[in-house]
Parts: C-alpha cells; structure tokens; sequence
C-alpha cells in the first residue's frame, strides 16, 4: 500500500509540474504579442510629420508657384481696373481671388519645412510669356485698351496658365508630400479650365 501511495505522489507531482510549465508557457506567450503594438506605437510617427516631409520638387513647386501666382495676381488685378470686357473682368476677379489664398498656403509650407520662401532668380523666374517676362507683360498690357487690352490679357493669361500646368504637372511626377501633390491636381484641373473659358471669350473677340 505504502509503496503504490509513493508512486501516486509521484505521478502527481509531476502532473503538476507539467501543469506549471504549460502555464508558464502559455503566460509566456500572451504576453509577446501585447509587446508588439506597444513598440509599434512608440515608433509611429507624431501627428504633423507627414505634412512637413517633402523634398527638392516640393519645395521648387512651392516657391516657384507662389511667384507665379503673384505674377497672375499682378495681371488680373490690372485687368479688373482696365478691360473693356464684363467677362474678361470677371474672370481676372476670380484669378485674383483664387490664387491669394493658394499663395498663403504654400508660404506656410515653406516655413514649416524650413525652407525659403522664394527662388533664386526673384520675380521672373518661370514667367516666361510667349518670350517676356513678367516686366515686358505688365508693360505691353498697361500700354494698351478696350477691346485691345482684352485681347492681350487673354493671350497673355493662356500662355500663363499653361506655364502653370507643367509646373503643377512637374510636382505630380516628382513630388511627395501629399499636401503640394494635392494642390498641383487641383491647379492642373482649375487652370486647364481657365485656359478653355479664355481661348473661348478670345474667340468671340
């Protein structure tokens, strides 16, 4: 009796050892995976990181689209005053409106990232129009009226405008922060439009 009582100990006791290693396992396990996520979250980047990473496509985009802008501002608000055209005025209120607040936006981006907010090369860089620069444009225009007025801002605007597509088409192929990706689809798809409205008010002219 005494002898099938030891080995009853025995079996028991080594059932509860087996039973402590499982469990000790089994804790082991549940808690590898509870760790993942807690590094995973340590890792993740901080909320704003994605809008300040850019790079050297972004930031030309950026600078070189505000001077545009102002160039197209400075064009449309001469309009506004001198065109003989109830549509080609309205159409200058909405360049002017439309590009003022684009210009704000990529100038915070430049400072967020750190960056100039302008080119080097100042006011005419990228203002090619139909060979003159943002000076020799302004010039002709302001030399001019009426129906001749009209005319030369259209032309003047068109060829713009199409300056400013390749330069938001340019940052959509080379880009990659989301913000200026996003904006240059947006200027591609506004500025084309534009572009068809003026190419139409200079056929009616």
């Amino acid at each position: 009796m005494m002898k099938n009582m030891r080995k009853l100990g025995v079996v028991t006791g080594t059932a509860i050892a087996v039973s402590l290693t499982l469990a000790a396992c089994s804790g082991g396990a549940s808690t590898t995976p509870s760790a993942a996520p807690t590094s995973a979250a340590s890792t993740a980047p901080a909320a704003g990181d994605a809008s300040e990473a850019h790079n050297d496509a972004d930031t030309m985009f950026a600078q070189m689209m505000i001077v545009h802008h102002e160039g197209a501002i400075e064009m449309a608000d001469l309009a506004v005053e001198q065109a003989e055209s109830d549509e080609v005025r309205s159409l200058a209120e909405g360049i002017s409106a439309a590009q003022g607040p684009e210009i704000e936006k990529m100038t915070s981006w430049l400072e967020a990232w750190g960056e100039e907010t302008a080119p080097m090369g100042g006011m005419d860089m990228g203002m090619d129009m139909e060979g003159m620069s943002q000076e020799e444009a302004m010039a002709d225009l302001e030399s001019l009226s009426g129906g001749d007025f009209d005319r030369r801002f259209l032309e003047l605007m068109v060829a713009h405008h199409k300056g400013a597509v390749e330069m938001a088409q340019s940052e959509l192929q080379d880009g990659e922060n989301p913000e200026a990706l996003e904006l240059a689809e947006q200027i591609v798809a506004d500025q084309e439009a534009e572009i068809a409205e003026m190419e139409q008010l200079l056929s009616a002219l």
